[in-house]
């Protein structure tokens, strides 16, 4: 063990393995360390959240919030960036980040989206799973913009070990591009998906339109059972909390898991500061921490650390961990800590209509939509931009909404808005950006926030292969819908900022070569293997899937890693 005082005061701080961040990630390192028999600190900046309990808006009607779900003028005014969230309104405020509540710098506009409570934002995630593909590792790898130590074939084993526990829906689709999952029965297209479906797969012969895979318990298993979940009901007020665990959250899955193992201590209202480096080991002794209520310091000693802040919070946390060892940052000798963070480009979408299908309906609030493997550059460069973007889409008919801004009232104008209305069509992009020197985050030399940390400076932008990418959905979109026979296409460039797509990644990126990367192709610092950072920071490139099931994944696999090199005395 790294050396430290010896104090009982120390040793009652001691643990075998430190968690920073409770998240979705955080919540897999805890649970696989606990089973291993490690005694286990996560620690957690934020408020406890009890499953169930402390979801004090799940079981609300529209009538009962004063505003009816709508942000007052007032609220939306004081924290402009986390009202733009798609998730943000009056029943969900209570687990995010107000933007007055721990502020940034902007060196470019960045919409930094966070969640500061036991759970992180897997209690708010859109909970989109899917795997990545051989062609994710290797295309990023061919095209030079990353050097991936490990490919699909390690990842795979971890990918059905997580997706077991969480309860995946949807098709085993046998496509090479999108590997199957250990998946539950699917969420169904409605009759106009389906007749999209066939319009855009008999046009175009190398593109999939698939249903959707999220982690919604759709027919839960005796595993699922035994977290205490339960059902997916439908109802689609995923974002105020899950009171059945239909969705899978670090509350409902993996923290009560790792309680279970007796292993576990959680310290909520823990800021991290800084994790702290013992120059006669060279290797971390433990973290600082000040309390967020009280701002005490206090600092905790562990044989292992697990990095899983959310990836900027984390490289935050990295870049302050300064020592004589570290000046610039805990592993950063290179100056490479901070640099190549990337992100989701969402800023294209296409909206259309449909003639037809007026005795068709579906009932329910469906969690998923249909989606589209990406089919640009995927076994070579084919472009004018590098990588390529995935797809999703969705066929509704308006109801209710039609009365919006509507004369009229009493009975006979309540039984005019609630008939189905017409087909509408909704597409989107969820386009892969190619990780950049430029596009960093660093302290600020003066500004501090209110636990006397210096803020981050977030200096994150598009580059003109995300317009190129952007371009190309755009007419790739419509051609797509006017095969498959829609009407009245629009293409819109919403113009949003980064960060808006909640999946930022990098900063602490994997590779090969310490010179040019900061961890291994087991999540630890080249240049301090007891520190493991297991979320977004450690991404070399970001693929065109949703991140989280590979955060989920990395983490569970690094655990592992790490428990059993413990007891081979290694670590």
């Amino acid at each position: 063990m790294a050396n430290h005082p010896t104090t009982s005061g120390a040793r009652a701080h001691t643990y075998d393995a430190i968690v920073i961040g409770s998240g979705i990630s955080g919540g897999w390192a805890a649970k696989e360390l606990c089973e291993q028999g490690l005694k286990t600190l996560v620690l957690e900046r934020g408020r406890d959240v009890k499953h169930v309990e402390d979801y004090p808006t799940a079981l609300k009607h529209p009538w009962e919030f004063p505003h009816r779900g709508r942000l007052p003028e007032t609220v939306a005014k004081a924290d402009p960036i986390v009202k733009r969230c798609y998730a943000y309104d009056e029943s969900t405020a209570h687990f995010f980040v107000k933007d007055r509540e721990h502020p940034y710098v902007q060196e470019k506009p960045f919409d930094w989206i966070r969640g500061y409570q036991v759970g992180g934002k897997s209690l708010i995630w859109a909970r989109q799973t899917q795997r990545w593909s051989r062609f994710d590792f290797d295309g990023a790898v061919r095209d030079g913009i990353a050097d991936w130590p490990i490919g699909y074939d390690d990842l795979a084993p971890w990918y059905a070990h997580v997706e077991k526990f969480v309860g995946i829906s949807g098709n085993r689709d046998g496509l090479e591009t999108l590997p199957d999952s250990e998946s539950l029965p699917p969420w169904e297209m409605n009759d106009v998906e389906r007749h999209l479906q066939r319009g855009i797969m008999g046009a175009f012969k190398d593109r999939h339109v698939i249903q959707g895979r999220c982690a919604h318990l759709t027919e839960p298993q005796p595993l699922h059972y035994e977290q205490g979940r339960g059902k997916c009901q439908a109802r689609n007020l995923c974002y105020r909390g899950c009171p059945f665990g239909a969705y899978f959250s670090s509350n409902s899955g993996t923290l009560p898991w790792a309680a279970k193992t007796g292993n576990l201590t959680l310290r909520p209202h823990s800021v991290v500061e800084s994790i702290l480096h013992d120059p006669a080991t060279g290797r971390a002794s433990g973290v600082r921490v000040v309390d967020a209520q009280t701002k005490a310091v206090t600092e905790f000693f562990a044989r292992v650390i697990f990095v899983n802040a959310a990836c900027l919070n984390t490289n935050l946390i990295l870049l302050n961990s300064k020592s004589a060892r570290f000046p610039a940052g805990l592993g950063n000798d290179h100056g490479l800590l901070g640099r190549f963070v990337a992100f989701h480009n969402y800023r294209g979408s296409l909206h259309a209509s449909v003639d037809g299908f007026a005795d068709s309906y579906y009932s329910g609030r469906r969690p998923t939509q249909v989606m589209m493997p990406n089919f640009r550059n995927v076994r070579r460069q084919e472009t004018d931009f590098q990588r390529g973007y995935m797809v999703f889409f969705g066929a509704s008919r308006s109801g209710w909404q039609q009365g919006n801004g509507m004369p009229g009232l009493g009975a006979a104008f309540k039984e005019k808005i609630t008939r189905p209305g017409p087909w509408g069509i909704f597409m989107m992009m969820q386009g892969e950006t190619v990780p950049r020197y430029e596009n960093h985050v660093r302290l600020d030399p003066e500004k501090k926030d209110a636990w006397g940390i210096p803020q981050l400076v977030t200096s994150i932008g598009y580059h003109d292969n995300d317009e190129k990418l952007l371009k190309d959905f755009l007419a790739q979109g419509e051609a797509m819908l006017a095969a498959a026979g829609a009407k009245n296409i629009r293409a819109v460039d919403d113009k949003r900022r980064p960060g808006l797509d909640i999946h930022e990644m990098g900063g602490v990126r994997m590779g090969r070569d310490p010179k040019t990367s900061l961890v291994n192709g087991w999540n630890q610092l080249h240049a301090c293997p007891n520190v493991f950072v297991t979320d977004g920071a450690s991404m070399a490139s970001t693929g065109t899937q949703n991140p989280s099931l590979t955060f989920m994944a990395l983490a569970a696999r690094a655990a592992r890693h790490a428990g059993e090199e413990m007891k081979k005395g290694n670590l």
